[in-house]
């Protein structure tokens, strides 16, 4: 049984949508990115002071993969939940489970107060984070692609996903403007509070939006044609989770393996280069900031037009382009940063960050395509958010860990290389989603049965 077809969401009303969900992806990111940040700069040397200099960052970065750990389970239960209630009360919670969890960190005693304890309170909050995280992606993405047309979706859905290097953006930039007006001493004593802080601000502009928008009529339309099932014929849904392992799984796994490549490469470019730029390279973490700076804004202005030229030529071309741009990036990203000069680290951060924009825009689009209605938050959750914890989440702590072993680049590009490989094959084993209407898409049939376009 298909579920009804939807009316058009008015242009005016779908342009809300698409600020509420970026603003709210913005303030999402801005908090998980500024522990991303910390963790590199500043908390190996407040929570993890005992330790050598590297080690301290290893440490630091392993509370940093904590909270991708949390995220596949935030997936489970905020996908249940959308798919059962609805996209928007679920992603209300989200926000204010990530503000809260962010602005607790800038409350928390570092280990000259508390000692170990300190450790602790800052992993638990991390576990916070990343629940909260592995629930806001697919809400945020659904949201958007229900309520937009099939011909301009890959576009309308790209910009949730600008949230990302918008809050990449806010974060480092707040992180930069901080480091350049107070002096190491002050900005590690208690300067770095702030943007964490500031997060409590955010977060009530933040609900203030989301509060303002519909509900997807995509989600509501299969909710009723839900209903009205069991009504007449007694017909009771099996839990979205058995749904998508029934009739999806190999879509999860195409996700999942399509997000190693975009996931590993953002955070070794981002968030481990500005260890390896200020460590192996002697740049100052200023310099690094900037740079990350000023890529994350270009990263922000690629992404839309990625998700438009997925809407002419097709998901999997533009995700192709991507997979085999980061990974043939990597040997010349290390060889200019290596330069020493900021050009150069500029020129290899913001590159990366281009090629990185060719997989991330159109995965929003691509993801929601491939799973039906009733089952799609926690498909498209599941799929994006598991595969993190063997991709992002390791992806600075490895890096970190290569660098130690060999006090070199060439595993690290070799490592970003592998998962550029196995994103390819994954991506190569998917069907084209460009134009799927996703109101026919059938409740009790896997995706690959809804119409494709035939020139695809």
């Amino acid at each position: 049984m298909a579920a009804a077809t939807t009316a058009p969401t008015p242009p005016g009303s779908l342009k809300r949508i698409v600020a509420a969900s970026l603003i709210g992806t913005t303030i999402e990111w801005y908090d998980f990115f500024l522990y991303g940040s910390a963790a590199a700069l500043v908390f190996n040397k407040l929570f993890f002071p005992e330790s050598d200099p590297l080690v301290g960052t290893l440490l630091s970065f392993l509370t940093y993969a904590v909270g991708f750990a949390a995220r596949p389970l935030g997936a489970l239960v905020f996908g249940h939940y959308g798919d059962r209630l609805g996209r928007k009360k679920l992603l209300v919670l989200s926000l204010l489970m990530m503000g809260g969890a962010t602005f607790a960190i800038g409350l928390l005693p570092t280990h000259a107060t508390v000692g170990s304890a300190a450790p602790v309170l800052l992993t638990v909050l991390r576990l916070v984070q990343g629940f909260a995280l592995g629930g806001e992606w697919g809400g945020a993405v659904l949201l958007v692609s229900e309520h937009g047309d099939a011909k301009r979706r890959g576009f309308w859905a790209s910009w949730p996903q600008t949230g990302a290097p918008a809050g990449q953006l806010l974060a480092t930039g707040v992180l930069s403007a901080l480091t350049a007006l107070f002096s190491d001493a002050a900005f590690l004593s208690w300067g770095w509070r702030v943007p964490f802080l500031l997060s409590g601000v955010l977060v009530i502009v933040g609900l203030w939006i989301r509060l303002s928008v519909d509900e997807s009529p995509v989600f509501k339309a299969a909710l009723a044609a839900a209903e009205e099932r069991k009504a007449v014929a007694g017909q009771v849904e099996k839990t979205p989770l058995v749904a998508v392992l029934k009739h999806h799984w190999r879509d999860v796994l195409i996700a999942m393996g399509a997000r190693m490549a975009e996931n590993i490469s953002y955070y070794v470019i981002t968030a481990f280069i500005l260890v390896y730029a200020t460590t192996q390279v002697g740049l100052t973490k200023q310099t690094a900031l900037n740079a990350v700076l000023i890529a994350s804004a270009v990263h922000f202005a690629v992404i839309p037009a990625w998700g438009a030229l997925s809407d002419r030529i097709g998901r999997r071309p533009v995700y192709l382009i991507g997979a085999v741009g980061v990974g043939a990036w990597m040997f010349p990203f290390f060889l200019l940063i290596d330069r020493g000069g900021f050009g150069s680290l500029l020129l290899a951060v913001t590159v990366g960050l281009v090629l990185h924009g060719a997989m991330y825009a159109p995965q929003a689009a691509f993801f929601s395509e491939m799973f039906a209605t009733r089952m799609r938050y926690s498909g498209a959750s599941i799929g994006a958010q598991f595969s993190s914890v063997a991709a992002g989440a390791p992806a600075p702590l490895i890096a970190t860990a290569l660098l130690a072993d060999h006090g070199s680049s060439t595993p690290i590009a070799l490592y970003v290389i592998a998962a550029a490989v196995l994103t390819v094959v994954a991506v190569a084993c998917a069907r084209e989603t460009r134009e799927r209407d996703l109101s026919e898409v059938a409740e009790d049939a896997p995706q690959a049965a809804a119409p494709v376009r035939a020139d695809v």
